[in-house]
């Protein structure tokens, strides 16, 4: 299974979903983890089943958008994708959609000051 970690409001109707559709005619079943917090507000956020997801994939695939890190949704489970890859090695594949990698780097610097 892969995994796909995506801020649904910046990618969920062109990339990600395109992605997710030639990832399963593929043959790699997806499993989408997109945050989709506007229709949660209110709720108790229950990473259960995304994190269950993340534990059985062999690859995770993170899509950066300008907004992902605004998500504690996407946050919670970048920490449950790493945290999983250093137990048993599952492959981690970035993608950056209409973000320069070198942005965050700059970011990493601003809070290393703090």
């Amino acid at each position: 299974m892969v995994f796909l970690s995506f801020k649904s409001k910046d990618t969920s109707k062109n990339f990600t979903n395109h992605l997710s559709t030639a990832l399963n005619q593929a043959g790699f079943p997806t499993f989408e983890g997109g945050d989709h917090e506007e229709s949660r507000r209110g709720e108790e956020i229950n990473l259960e089943l995304p994190n269950k997801a993340i534990q059985e994939s062999k690859m995770c695939i993170i899509v950066f958008s300008q907004t992902y890190a605004s998500s504690s949704w996407c946050l919670d489970q970048l920490v449950a994708i790493l945290e999983h890859k250093m137990k048993f090695a599952c492959m981690i594949l970035p993608i950056f959609h209409h973000v320069d990698p070198s942005n965050l780097r700059k970011h990493k610097e601003i809070l290393e000051k703090h």
